[in-house]
């Protein structure tokens, strides 16, 4: 299964309102989880749901294109 680059968030049995409103609101639950924590307690949540979500998704080659992608962008973000 290849990674989905495309939008892909949604609401299960509810159509879209707006284009990735369902991204926004996951933004916004993201950004609200880490509210008040200090920067150890953000990056242990981090890694905590990266794992989750890891497990989730189970196919490693689709985990592997992903770190694959973040660390390209990390790359080039920090070569700026």
């Amino acid at each position: 299964m290849p990674l989905n680059l495309q939008a892909n968030f949604h609401y299960p049995d509810k159509s879209a309102q707006r284009d990735y409103s369902a991204g926004d609101d996951f933004y916004q639950l993201l950004i609200d989880s880490h509210r008040d924590l200090s920067d150890e307690a953000s990056a242990a949540l981090n890694a905590r749901l990266i794992l989750l979500l890891a497990n989730h998704i189970g196919d490693i080659s689709v985990l592997q294109e992903a770190l694959r992608l973040a660390a390209t962008k990390q790359e080039s973000t920090s070569a700026t």
